[in-house]
């Protein structure tokens, strides 16, 4: 199997690398750099079966020789990425969808795009299923990477009707683990971070907004079955578990084994969702798959990594 990952320098896009070297496909990562980090594929080099490619995929670009599968996880991420980045996010969600999607259709290799659970917005319905069409403010200072996604999303599909593309989308929710950055500004590198070094916990609005955690690699295992089936519309691919970011922060905390105090501060992000929860029956009728790392052991796991770079 010859497959390429469309943002295979970063956090997730890292990690896929790794699963598919370990079944022995030949991996080719592309990626600009302008998020990712060699620093996370450092291992992989030596690998006669991997390869980067520095390239912006929004683009055009095309790669020698045969492709089984494309992957797009191309895209910066986190709240502070897509605000310094607002443009690069639009046009990675857009042309750079649409190249891959070239890419794909020119090898006839199947095609994966990496979607989010910011689709549904800040949701009226909870907990969120692939058919609730979400609640998104089209202007607001979100909207780069939520409509990206969106228009992302709506041309899978079209190069899907149109053209017969073997597309799949997965719909990620909040995911962390080993390799997240450590100023990528979400919740759980800013809180790990935080607990590590003896500061007080940052909580924006009252700390009762509600999240849910995944960790990396059952993301990457529901991921991997998405590929391979055959089912064409969003798959939701996240942890059912949810708590209040205040629950969050002191779990946090106990796990560092550090008395933390929290510290408040106004909502940083005009349309930061309240509640955030996914509903994974079609995930488990569809793929067999639900997630399988209590949040406890996930978050052992990746406080162990970020003590090393603390």
């Amino acid at each position: 199997m010859r497959v390429v990952i469309a943002g295979g320098s970063g956090f997730v896009g890292s990690h896929l690398c790794e699963r598919f070297l370990s079944e022995g496909a030949e991996v080719i990562a592309v990626d600009n750099l302008i998020t990712g980090s060699l620093d996370n594929i450092r291992h992989l080099e030596s690998n006669p079966r991997f390869s980067f490619i520095n390239q912006n995929i929004s683009r055009p670009f095309t790669i020698d020789g045969e492709v089984d599968a494309v992957l797009n996880f191309a895209s910066p991420a986190s709240p502070p990425d897509y605000l310094k980045y607002p443009i690069e996010t639009l046009e990675v969600g857009s042309y750079g969808t649409q190249h891959t999607l070239d890419l794909a259709r020119e090898k006839n290799a199947r095609y994966l795009l990496a979607s989010t659970s910011e689709i549904y917005g800040d949701p009226l319905v909870h907990p969120q299923t692939e058919d609730y069409l979400g609640n998104v403010d089209s202007i607001g200072p979100r909207s780069v990477y939520d409509e990206a996604k969106r228009y992302a999303e709506a041309i899978t599909m079209a190069y899907h009707r149109t053209y017969g593309v073997k597309t799949r989308i997965v719909r990620i929710f909040n995911t962390y683990g080993p390799r997240m950055r450590l100023d990528d500004g979400r919740v759980v590198p800013n809180f790990i971070a935080q607990a590590l070094r003896g500061e007080p916990l940052t909580v924006y609005g009252d700390g009762q907004q509600t999240r849910s955690f995944q960790y990396v690699d059952d993301l990457i295992e529901g991921v991997r079955r998405l590929l391979d089936s055959d089912f064409v519309e969003p798959v939701n691919i996240g942890n059912p578990n949810e708590m209040t970011i205040l629950q969050f922060a002191e779990m946090v905390a106990e796990i560092v084994g550090k008395m933390a105090t929290i510290e408040f501060h106004d909502a940083r992000i005009k349309g930061d969702p309240q509640t955030r929860r996914p509903e994974i029956s079609r995930a488990k009728a569809v793929l067999n798959w639900q997630p399988q790392v209590l949040l406890a052991d996930g978050l052992a796991k990746t406080i162990a990594y970020y003590r090393k770079v603390v």
